[in-house]
């Protein structure tokens, strides 16, 4: 089947042809969310059942984050050397059939491995999907395309934890949830087939008709900004709770009831395609500069999250979901302005693989230091913050602006 491509040569066909393989790519993704974050947002409990201890469900959360992003260095590289994203965008939604498989986990070094591998195979397909995503938001706006598919992605996000809701509801266990999880990462995998048959080239959605890649910038380093960027984002990663946490703190401390810790995760995603939607024109109109509010948003989630209050630890859960958003919109959208379409695929592996670090440091942290004391979890988080908060402005005032590298 020839490409739609090939007969659009007006702007307006072009943003046509975008928004619809957006959208595609957004019921791809929100398929997969139903699945992994279905599981994610009960995962911290279900460990807790298997014998897992809070220092070991961080541990292994961190494991799987820093996994699932410094693979992303080697994948992004390929993708870029070989021009194969839709391969490994293929072999990375396949590695989400490992979350159904949960539900035949006895113990919870098995449940580690199978979360694990699903963190591998976002790892493998991320870079290679952003990187053809960004083609297409090209053609709408940056922050507005990631957040259109940041949107989709959270309905997903929302029906996930609401399918275990159900199943508690009803007197199921959690492996009658990860049965049922086997349904959409079918689907999933059958959505993706049709948007490789709508847009088996998306870079000709970014370059002008005719034109090719030089491979010139190919050879060049990164911008410096987009280091000083990464840094940022580095540290305010590093303290943001991760849910894994936050739930084993819910379960373990009686604070919700099991069948409703994933009703908290879903209000938490329905947040997050809200403000992925409000942030991404904020950040098509200001820039960079929306970034301020991750460090400022981030501190008082443990204050919340980790206390004993029932509407403290729903309130935390808002405010964790529109951070979520944030990261998800804004940051995924910045890479592509800051780096050249030839680098896409390996800026967005390195720029993950240090997210992911950043995951693998702040959690496995907070795990240990929980156990310990939760009032030393919340001085880590925000000193880290504190700390991610004068690093945006020492690149305010720097040479490398904010405001000058998003082209505002």
């Amino acid at each position: 089947m020839k490409s739609e491509l090939n007969s659009s040569t007006n702007t307006s066909s072009q943003r046509t042809i975008a928004y619809q393989f957006i959208t595609l790519m957004g019921i791809v993704s929100l398929f997969g969310d139903m699945t992994y974050e279905g599981a994610r947002s009960i995962t911290g409990p279900y460990m807790a059942v298997l014998g897992a201890s809070a220092g070991i469900v961080g541990f292994v959360t961190g494991v799987g984050e820093f996994i699932g992003y410094a693979l992303r260095l080697v994948t992004g590289h390929f993708a870029d050397r070989v021009r194969a994203y839709w391969f490994f965008t293929f072999v990375g939604y396949g590695l989400v059939l490992s979350i159904p498989l949960l539900g035949l986990a006895g113990y919870w070094q098995l449940a580690a491995l199978f979360i694990i591998l699903e963190r591998m195979g976002k790892a493998v397909r991320t870079p290679a999907r952003d990187a053809i995503l960004s083609h297409a938001t090209k053609q709408v706006g940056r922050g507005w395309g990631f957040a259109l598919h940041e949107a989709l992605d959270q309905i997903g996000g929302i029906v996930g934890p609401l399918i275990f809701y159900v199943i508690f509801l009803l007197k199921g266990s959690y492996s009658d949830g990860f049965t049922m999880l086997w349904i959409p990462s079918l689907l999933m995998l059958g959505f993706l087939v049709i948007a490789r048959i709508k847009v088996p080239a998306s870079e000709k959605l970014e370059i002008p008709e005719g034109a090719k890649l030089s491979g010139k910038e190919a050879k060049k380093g990164l911008p410096k900004i987009f280091w000083l960027y990464t840094t940022f984002a580095f540290l305010s990663v590093a303290g943001f709770s991760h849910f894994q946490i936050i739930s084993y703190h819910f379960k373990t401390k009686a604070i919700i009831a099991d069948t409703y810790i994933p009703v908290f995760y879903a209000i938490a995603m329905g947040i997050d395609g809200l403000m992925a939607l409000i942030t991404g024109k904020l950040y098509d109109r200001i820039g960079l500069n929306s970034l301020v509010i991750i460090p400022l948003a981030t501190i008082p989630i443990p204050f919340l999250a980790f206390s004993h209050s029932y509407s403290f630890a729903l309130s935390s859960m808002m405010l964790w979901g529109a951070v979520m958003g944030i990261h998800e919109t804004i940051m995924r959208a910045a890479i592509a302005d800051l780096t050249p379409i030839e680098r896409r695929g390996g800026a967005y592996g390195i720029f993950n693989a240090l997210y992911g670090a950043a995951w693998f440091i702040g959690s496995t942290a907070m795990g240990f230091l929980y156990d310990r004391s939760i009032s030393q979890l919340i001085i880590f988080v925000v000193a880290v913050e504190i700390i991610a908060l004068s690093s945006f402005f020492l690149l305010r005032i720097g040479k490398f602006s904010l405001g000058e590298a998003a082209g505002r």
